[in-house]
């Protein structure tokens, strides 16, 4: 199952469509948004891709009630889960966060395969050895919103392999 995993979009709805459109184009079959979505507008933009979206807050929070409302309306393929998110998907374990020193954190646990993480408008894809002497992939695709004069970027993932790969939006670099 391949997934594209996004964080730090600041409402940028040009932006984050762009991302979703080509990750879905790849065969993309969910969305992971690693927070600072900010509006629920701007969330709600990406039910219209059809694609599940799971989703958490981040620090850069807007209206949090209408958020979590999205996600009970009846059809919703929007999964907020608020602060963090800890689900499965194609038989994988997987941890959503905002803050890169608390993905660290999970990783090292041993009780996921994949965390993912935003906030410093950074990417990072790094494999960690775990206290289960196991390996957790550590993903963090920067910001899919171009914050801070920075390229837009998104991560196309494949769960099957466990392979990630940082993609840059075309035409987005500041």
């Amino acid at each position: 199952m391949k997934i594209c995993i996004l964080s730090d979009s600041h409402d940028n709805i040009p932006l984050l469509c762009a991302a979703v459109v080509e990750a879905k184009q790849q065969g993309a079959e969910a969305v992971l948004h690693c927070g600072d979505i900010v509006a629920p507008s701007t969330l709600n933009k990406l039910s219209s891709y059809g694609l599940p979206i799971y989703a958490i807050h981040g620090n850069n929070t807007g209206d949090l009630f209408m958020l979590a409302k999205l996600s009970y309306r009846p059809n919703s393929l929007i999964h907020y889960y608020g602060q963090d998110a800890d689900f499965t998907l194609a038989g994988r374990r997987i941890f959503l966060v905002h803050y890169p020193h608390y993905a660290r954190g999970m990783a090292a646990t041993g009780d996921y395969d994949l965390v993912c993480c935003g906030h410093s408008h950074l990417t990072l894809l790094e494999t960690v050895s775990n206290l289960k002497h196991t390996h957790t992939v550590i993903c963090n695709p920067g910001t899919v919103g171009g914050v801070g004069g920075v390229p837009a970027t998104y991560v196309l993932g494949n769960l099957d392999t466990m392979t990630f790969e940082i993609l840059s939006l075309t035409g987005t670099d500041k």
